[in-house]
């Protein structure tokens, strides 16, 4: 539960100035245990999502995200919360919290497979905000891997014939949410401590949660509370799962192994919820991850310059 994409961008800027280790075995397992626990986060949102209101199960997250962090907070004092860009922070805070409400909305009426391959989109959202927000400069290759992923998005949604749902658009408001997440992190790496961000991660979508929480909230069960416990120690935990990845691989050779996320949630969808993808939603399924993959190689190529 970027949130829904998981896409290594975001994990590998907030492990950039953490010590690098070259080890691409050991990052790909990480990779690999991190979006396990977000397909168990993702299994646990759907489900909850038949009883609980979207915002109430994103806000029980978020909370038990926020009192993961409260040991770090402590122990690293005052500092942990200074900011030099605090707009920023907050503007990135918000994204991930349209991400994880939207893609949760998704899961209500999507199953678990097509609302995560939709999600997968946002590196075609991430290169087109990179023109405008950080000044890149996008080839024919780039953009024509990024017309490719949308075209394996509308072969999953199929818009006009009798297996369009219009739910499908939540999982792509959650890609954008998260491609501006990305976006701002990008604007922040080298200046912000990694630590720093999670916190005001955290403490910007508790704070906007609990202000529309009673707008929109029910009595949930005991066993509601311990289902939204298991959400935000699952999600966490993949989120430094990932950051711990890269430290040991680069984001080229991590980035494919995320969509194995594909296989968690299919895997997931029928055993819990007995859906099963037609063979348009695998075809599309491939063409997105075909498309995500040389987005990364030509990421790779990007930062090694124009030797």
């Amino acid at each position: 539960m970027p949130d829904a994409s998981r896409l290594p961008t975001e994990p590998s800027a907030l492990a950039a100035q953490s010590v690098r280790r070259d080890d691409p075995v050991r990052g790909i397992l990480l990779v690999v245990l991190a979006v396990l626990f977000f397909t168990c986060s993702d299994a646990t949102a759907k489900h909850l999502s038949q009883t609980l209101p979207s915002l109430e199960i994103a806000w029980l997250r978020y909370a038990s995200f926020a009192l993961l962090v409260v040991p770090v907070v402590v122990r690293g004092g005052p500092t942990v919360l200074r900011t030099q860009r605090p707009l920023l922070q907050i503007l990135r805070g918000l994204g991930m919290l349209g991400s994880a409400i939207f893609f949760i909305l998704g899961l209500r009426y999507l199953p678990m497979a097509e609302a995560a391959a939709i999600s997968y989109v946002n590196p075609a959202f991430v290169t087109a905000l990179s023109i405008p927000f950080l000044g890149e400069r996008v080839g024919i290759r780039r953009w024509a891997a990024v017309v490719i992923g949308l075209i394996g998005v509308i072969i999953v949604i199929r818009p006009g014939s009798a297996a369009f749902d219009a739910s499908a658009v939540f999982p792509i408001l959650s890609a954008i949410s998260w491609a501006v997440g990305i976006i701002v992190t990008r604007r922040m790496t080298g200046s912000e401590d990694a630590t720093t961000t999670l916190v005001w991660t955290a403490l910007t979508g508790l704070v906007v949660l609990s202000v529309l929480l009673p707008f929109n909230a029910v009595m949930p069960t005991p066993t509601e509370l311990a289902f939204g416990l298991l959400i935000g120690v699952a999600s966490t935990a993949a989120q430094w799962l990932l950051i711990l990845a890269y430290r040991y691989g680069d984001a080229s050779v991590l980035a494919p192994y995320s969509y194995i996320q594909l296989i968690w949630s299919t895997a997931a969808g029928y055993l819990v919820f007995s859906a099963v993808p037609d063979l348009w939603t695998f075809a599309g399924m491939a063409i997105i991850v075909a498309s995500g993959v040389y987005t990364a190689h030509r990421e790779r190529l990007r930062a090694r310059g124009p030797a």
